[in-house]
């Protein structure tokens, strides 16, 4: 038997060995990571800052905080018009404005690159990878498709996991399509979606890209001929994949304008409209930033955005059908160039 001593002993012992180990809630939990934006002149920035700093956030939303913004900006109307207002959203969010990349890489762990002007996205890209931070791209990755092969080449050679994609690929219905028992085999898909221009980009680069994501993520990738039809109220453009499916984007131009997916399969034809949710985007985000598994690889976001620079070359055309091959082998060589500089 133990002496009152010893027995007193023990106790004290056990007390300070339970007070010393961490609970089990504690050890589940993930390790606090500290976000950055770079360019605060998208709506996105003060929604997805919402959704990661309510102090109710959950699952991949949990434990993620923006905490610092760097406003860029560039005289495109979207940015220039934008950024003072955005900039001021966040900052009394808590969110503190720095004024350089450099100085925001010093106070995050990882980066949403938001800046809405895409061609300044391989520059400032540039700039972030150095920094070694996991990096999610807004929309659109970059200015052109050469910009964009350029990104990930040297998101590849820093070693740095990135991933760029619109928050329509990530809805309910949406992404639930392919696996349809009433669909059966895939055969083809019709998206639509709101479609306006923003000169020094690709048409379909700067809002029609919402629609064509929605394609690509029923498709899937295989494109290998683009046609485009384009006239005042609708903006169509028309894939062919290497199996003999045919996929379709209408951008709508005037008139309701909804987003919307229909697919043709070997059993029936599923049809759905959905809005965006930004939630469920911010979701895979904050699971990237985990596990540096991008939810979409860089292959598919190349060939999506060689499909929608093919659609200007088929306007250019006059509505001939484009090569996939020939636009990529071309911007292939232009960033070859650009990721040398």
């Amino acid at each position: 038997m133990k002496t009152p001593h010893l027995f007193l002993s023990a106790l004290v012992a056990m007390s300070l060995t339970a007070a010393a180990a961490p609970s089990a809630s504690a050890q589940d939990a993930p390790k606090p990571l500290r976000a950055g934006m770079v360019g605060l002149d998208t709506s996105h920035v003060p929604a997805f800052t919402r959704l990661f700093n309510n102090p109710k956030a959950d699952g991949d939303l949990a434990g993620i905080r923006v905490v610092a913004g760097y406003p860029g900006g560039t005289d495109m109307p979207a940015s220039k018009d934008r950024v003072e207002k955005f900039t001021q959203q966040v900052r009394e969010m808590g969110v503190e404005i720095v004024d350089s990349i450099p100085a925001l890489l010093e106070k995050v762990d990882v980066v949403l690159l938001e800046s809405v002007d895409g061609r300044i996205h391989l520059q400032e890209a540039r700039e972030i990878f150095k920094g070694g931070k996991p990096v999610f791209i807004d929309k659109p990755v970059a200015g052109t498709l050469a910009e964009a092969i350029a990104i990930f080449e040297l998101a590849k050679k820093h070693g740095v996991p990135c991933f760029s994609s619109s928050s329509t690929r990530f809805g309910d219905k949406v992404s639930a399509i392919r696996g349809q028992e009433a669909l059966g085999d895939l055969l083809g898909a019709t998206t639509w979606g709101p479609c306006s221009y923003q000169p020094g980009t690709p048409d379909l680069f700067f809002y029609a890209i919402h629609g064509v994501e929605s394609l690509f993520t029923v498709m899937g990738t295989g494109c290998e001929t683009v046609a485009r039809l384009k006239g005042p109220v609708h903006d169509q453009v028309t894939g062919v994949w290497s199996d003999g499916r045919v996929g379709t984007f209408r951008g709508i131009l005037k008139g309701k304008a909804d987003y919307g997916v229909t697919a043709y399969g070997s059993k029936g034809i599923v049809q759905v409209a959905e809005q965006p949710s930004y939630e469920r985007l911010c979701r895979q985000i904050g699971k990237f930033f985990r596990t540096g598994e991008p939810p979409v690889s860089a292959e598919e976001t190349i060939e999506m955005f060689a499909f929608m620079e093919a659609a200007d070359e088929s306007q250019r055309q006059g509505g001939k059908p484009v090569a996939v091959a020939d636009v990529l082998a071309k911007a292939r060589a232009e960033a070859a160039k650009l990721v040398a500089e």
